[in-house]
């Protein structure tokens, strides 16, 4: 039988990245995780957890991570339908998601919004590219991923969300500065580009498809959605902007493309734990249906 309070402080060291965080989340002392992560790893005869900066869960640690979260999920919607099982309801739940930026500055948000307006619920949102977002998948630290990976992690299920066009853009000015004879290889070489962070590869993908060169551009980073589109506004540089983010500055001529007619297109996925829950089920159905007003 598992000691789920052990458990618990698994999940919670895991999740924060730190013995030091999840005792302020669990309100113990650092001390009292280290024993119950300590006692658990002893029980099991093997390391559960990397003691690193962050910590993260080795391969037997996260299958333990994923079980706490599934149950404490599972232990929610019982007492929501049967109320005489527990006499304390104990505090809402909270459902861990991981997605990329321009998601959440798109589209996401007010699938979760709808989602938490019909139930008492919290939502913890990790962002990261959505190269990476499977990842958390896969330690354990997340119930679900929206990711551009398509096979599903291990134990989770995979459904197809919808692309997200991206649009290489600038202001006008910096238009006229840099490419006043044209977007050629040598201008897009000199002229400024943005980047969110060093998992993004929207620019070099652009730039290889355009020139069929690998070109080094002076770059300006930027780790911020709106921040990103500021920048672009603002005449720092060129970037990669989420169509439905910049449909406005298009209209207005806030911003134009270096190439009109060509983009890229990211195909995203939804990917979450193979559960029984009708809630992670309702959550997934939410969505769906947020994806295809936003993603082609």
């Amino acid at each position: 039988m598992l000691d789920y309070p052990l458990l618990e402080a698994l999940a919670a060291v895991v999740r924060e990245g730190s013995f030091e965080r999840a005792a302020r989340v669990l309100h113990v002392t650092p001390s009292a995780v280290s024993q119950r992560v300590k006692l658990l790893e002893e029980r099991l005869g093997q390391v559960l957890v990397v003691r690193a900066q962050p910590c993260r869960p080795t391969a037997t640690g996260a299958v333990l991570c994923r079980h706490a979260e599934q149950v404490a999920l599972l232990e929610h919607e019982l007492r929501a339908r049967l109320p005489e099982v527990g006499t304390a309801a104990g505090p809402l739940p909270t459902l861990r998601l991981a997605a990329n930026a321009d998601s959440v500055a798109t589209w996401l948000v007010r699938a979760l919004a709808a989602f938490a307006s019909r139930h008492d619920l919290l939502f913890d949102l990790a962002v990261d590219d959505e190269t990476n977002t499977a990842e958390m998948l896969r330690s354990g630290s997340v119930l679900g991923a929206v990711t551009s990976q398509n096979e599903p992690v291990q134990g989770c299920r995979s459904t197809r969300l919808g692309a997200l066009r991206y649009l290489a853009t600038c202001s006008p000015d910096f238009h006229r500065r840099h490419f006043a004879s044209g977007v050629t290889p040598a201008a897009l070489a000199g002229a400024p580009c943005l980047r969110f962070d060093t998992k993004d590869a929207l620019q070099r993908t652009f730039l290889r498809r355009l020139t069929r060169a690998h070109l080094e551009p002076p770059t300006h980073w930027v780790p911020s959605s709106h921040g990103f589109l500021e920048a672009c506004r603002e005449g720092m540089g060129w970037g990669m902007n989420p169509e439905p983010l910049i449909r406005e500055e298009l209209r207005t001529g806030k911003l134009v493309e270096l190439a009109a007619g060509r983009h890229l297109d990211v195909v995203l996925y939804w990917q979450q734990w193979r559960l029984a829950s009708p809630l992670v089920q309702e959550l997934t159905r939410t969505l769906q249906e947020a994806a295809r007003a936003t993603l082609r």
